[in-house]
């Protein structure tokens, strides 16, 4: 068991509570008839405001629900995802002025004893996504395929956002619906619920993850509806689009914004003299910024750049910084000198001859030319920068000399 101990108090105590922040209980289910009446009384212990949206189950799911008419129902005709199922729920509860929702999955994987977590957590961390953290590696019975996507998830996340949270993938969730019912969600199945986690944070939506504990049931007695190979490629697309959404416009966006809030000044004095960065990882991440501003990955520079800043360890304000290198106004000179040091490298004239004789082979040596080129440049003027970099932090960054008061 992973959570701590909180202190008991009455279930009416957050009944109350749940009145009080305008927060409802959402339950997406389909095919889980064996569960969810256990899972609705459990959860109805603290709370009265609950919604439940049967998405399109062939089971016994509509006759379980019968039981429950006294909660608000929702039933869709056909099974059309958790995503548009949560999506249901969520603009439900919008309409019937809720302010905040949990959602709780059906499976009986999730405790409903964790609830008051979320609203002890609630009275602190009013704007915030609140994510129940489940412990993978103490849990009975975990499949090595969740533990392995949850790992894959929660390193796309921090990439995307620059947020570390131990678990991406549960399912137990406080959402504040009045911060997101103005963003658009595109997304309808198990891959919603990433998002939604990343898109709230892209809009400054907080995201905090909180112990609970989870029950995973043996093998031979586990219900799950995720499909290992769709689910995962439509998971892995969305990802591959929010990486290039985060690096070709929300860390620009953001690292612009910042400099702006605070100056150049203060940005160079922060980023570059007073952090605990080394000087080495500092010009590291110039010199390799530059380098990447540089080589020929047109459209695709800034993504490469932040990725392998991450996984090197550099730091990715200064690589996007630096490899601006390209911008516009720079472009021809840098063209021009990659195609002269290609030229010299591959002992060929350094000037383009577009006349009447060029051919499809002469057009793939200007091309030879031009990509040796740039890399070649790229690496020299990465090592100008890296070099610079040093000799300007051993000069800026240099401690002051000790005073002594003795003689």
């Amino acid at each position: 068991m992973q959570g701590e101990s909180i202190e008991a108090k009455p279930k009416d105590y957050y009944k109350n509570k749940f009145r009080h922040y305008k927060c409802c209980v959402l339950i997406p289910t389909y095919n889980n008839s064996q569960t969810l009446r256990f899972v609705i009384d459990s959860v109805s212990e603290y709370s009265d405001d609950i919604i439940i949206v049967n998405d399109g189950s062939t089971d016994n799911t509509i006759h379980i629900l019968k039981d429950f008419s006294r909660f608000h129902v929702l039933h869709h005709p056909e099974n059309k995802g958790k995503g548009i199922a949560l999506r249901t729920g969520f603009k439900y509860a919008v309409e019937n002025e809720y302010d905040y929702v949990i959602t709780i999955d059906s499976d009986g994987q999730h405790m409903a004893e964790d609830i008051p977590r979320f609203i002890d957590k609630l009275e602190t961390e009013k704007s915030a996504i609140i994510i129940g953290a489940r412990s993978m590696e103490t849990t009975e019975n975990v499949p090595k395929k969740s533990t392995l996507g949850n790992k894959i998830s929660t390193f796309w996340f921090t990439f995307e956002t620059g947020i570390k949270l131990p678990d991406t993938q549960s399912g137990f969730r406080l959402y504040p619906l009045y911060l997101l019912k103005n963003i658009t969600f595109y997304t309808w199945k198990y891959e919603f619920e990433i998002e939604v986690m990343v898109r709230a944070a892209w809009n400054d939506i907080n995201v905090l993850p909180i112990p609970i504990n989870v029950y995973y049931a043996p093998g031979e007695q586990r219900i799950t509806h995720f499909r290992p190979f769709k689910d995962f490629t439509r998971v892995f697309i969305l990802n591959v689009i929010l990486v290039f959404i985060a690096v070709l416009y929300i860390k620009p966006l953001q690292l612009l914004k910042k400099i702006q809030r605070i100056g150049f000044k203060r940005f160079f004095r922060e980023h570059i003299i007073n952090s605990n960065e080394s000087n080495i990882t500092k010009a590291a991440s110039i010199g390799f910024g530059v380098f990447m501003g540089i080589v020929p990955f047109w459209g695709f520079q800034m993504v490469i750049a932040v990725f392998l800043a991450h996984l090197m360890k550099l730091n990715k304000a200064l690589v996007l910084v630096a490899s601006n290198i390209s911008i516009l106004p720079m472009m021809p000179v840098i063209l021009y000198l990659s195609y002269l040091v290609g030229g010299i490298v591959l002992n060929k004239p350094a000037v383009l001859n577009f006349d009447k004789s060029i051919t499809l082979k002469s057009v793939s040596g200007d091309l030879l030319q031009y990509w040796v080129g740039s890399f070649c440049f790229a690496t020299i003027m990465a090592l100008i920068a890296g070099i610079l970099t040093l000799l300007l932090l051993a000069i800026f960054r240099r401690k002051p000399a000790s005073v002594s008061f003795h003689q």
